[in-house]
């Protein structure tokens, strides 16, 4: 069923805006988002979310995927990469719009991430920049209602759809979306999509999109591994290879601690540095889940504000869980790896990691999780008789040596 639909913008949120009034000094080696050529609509969101200057990584990739080239990108979470691949999408449905009908489900856009956290923020991202031009987004996650979701593809076109890659995958085949008309196709995180068993759907989504000659796509992954390498070659037409290494991101703004503590008085650790280190917003991350629901039920009993945030728990109380994090109500979360891939608020002061992450990329995503925005922050990291023996092979991943201290006395207490 075709809906014809007006693409003419209500102006009443754009008038009094006038792109001279956001004025950014031009600076040595930093490339303004005023270099680009971005439409005013655009760039009244950029100024409004208060950003000036592009990240390494928008300043690499932005001019190449803005001509319509194919981006292969090698940058960790919280390197701005998310509004790189936006900001050249909604360009260009802005510069090109589709004029007459148009069916629902079928996106102009297509960004596929690994974890439902993660999808939801892209999307808010992407609505936070869509805010002044008609741009639509959608996204559709598991756990969350199936025929919700389905009611909001009926009620307009969608320009730029989310997804992870099962529930897309089960709205293709019961033909709820159509992606034969998608122009860019993003790929984030790929190497944990890979690692979480994904690329089989992945694959058959690619399959229902135009030949790679025929669409842009951008893939990011945090590590290129050989299979990567080979799926890039796959899915990518010609490609311009950007690159950000993960150890300047975790250098220039994360004091990174590592303490040599016994197993049993691990949580004795966790709960006074808690207490008596500034602590204005901490993640605490563990390898397993029930570790995860230990710790969150011994910290609130303890008197810290602190909940749960791994796949176990519902997807409505995780979207209320992350909302009480970043609002600061609950200043602390307790989380795995794959729920806390999608964590991106700003103001977190601390990351702890009460394991040494088994898989050892995984180090860096999670201090990520502070430092963010022009932030500093501090991760701390517990190395006891389960895991100390990674601490080598950490060193070679961020090619450095790093200082195992011994645990100070007043954190023993």
């Amino acid at each position: 069923m075709a809906l014809e639909w007006n693409n003419t913008l209500n102006s009443s949120q754009q008038q009094n805006w006038l792109l001279d009034d956001f004025q950014v000094p031009e600076a040595e080696d930093k490339t303004r988002f005023h270099d680009l050529d971005l439409p005013d609509q655009v760039m009244q969101a950029v100024a409004a979310l208060g950003y000036k200057y592009c990240s390494p990584i928008q300043a690499l990739t932005l001019p190449e995927s803005l001509d319509g080239k194919d981006i292969t990108g090698k940058a960790q979470t919280g390197s701005g990469k998310t509004a790189a691949f936006l900001l050249s999408m909604i360009t260009d449905f802005l510069d090109f719009p589709i004029q007459g009908p148009r069916r629902f489900g079928t996106p102009r856009a297509l960004i596929i991430a690994p974890t439902r956290e993660l999808v939801m923020q892209i999307a808010s991202d992407a609505e936070d920049l869509t805010r002044f031009c008609d741009v639509n987004v959608q996204q559709l996650v598991g756990g969350m209602d199936f025929e919700a979701q389905q009611k909001q593809l009926k009620q307009k076109p969608t320009d730029i759809m989310v997804a992870t890659p099962g529930r897309l995958l089960d709205f293709c085949r019961r033909g709820h979306v159509n992606l034969r008309e998608v122009e860019v196709v993003v790929l984030d995180e790929a190497d944990r999509m890979l690692s979480m068993g994904f690329i089989p759907d992945v694959r058959a989504i690619i399959r229902q999109t135009p030949k790679k000659e025929d669409r842009q796509t951008l893939l990011f992954s945090a590590t290129f591994s050989d299979q990567i390498l080979r799926l890039a070659e796959q899915w990518t037409f010609e490609p311009v290879h950007v690159e950000i290494e993960s150890d300047d991101l975790a250098n220039e703004s994360v004091e990174q601690k590592f303490f040599s503590v016994a197993r049993s008085d691990k949580y004795k650790v966790l709960l006074n540095s808690l207490k008596t280190m500034d602590v204005k917003r901490a993640i605490v991350f563990a390898n397993r889940r029930h570790i995860t629901r230990d710790l969150a039920e011994k910290l609130q009993k303890d008197g810290i504000r602190s909940a749960l945030l791994s796949g176990e728990v519902a997807q409505a109380k995780r979207v209320k869980t992350l909302e009480r994090f970043r609002s600061g109500d609950t200043p602390v979360l307790v989380a795995t790896d794959v729920a806390g891939r999608g964590i991106h608020v700003d103001g977190v002061s601390h990351v702890f990691n009460y394991d040494l992450p088994e898989e050892l990329e995984d180090y860096v995503h999670r201090i990520g999780r502070t430092g963010r925005a022009g932030a500093t922050g501090t991760s701390i990291s517990f190395a006891s008789e389960d895991d100390a023996f990674l601490m080598p092979e950490l060193e070679e991943l961020l090619g450095k040596r790093l200082n195992c201290e011994p645990t100070p006395s007043e954190l023993l207490v």
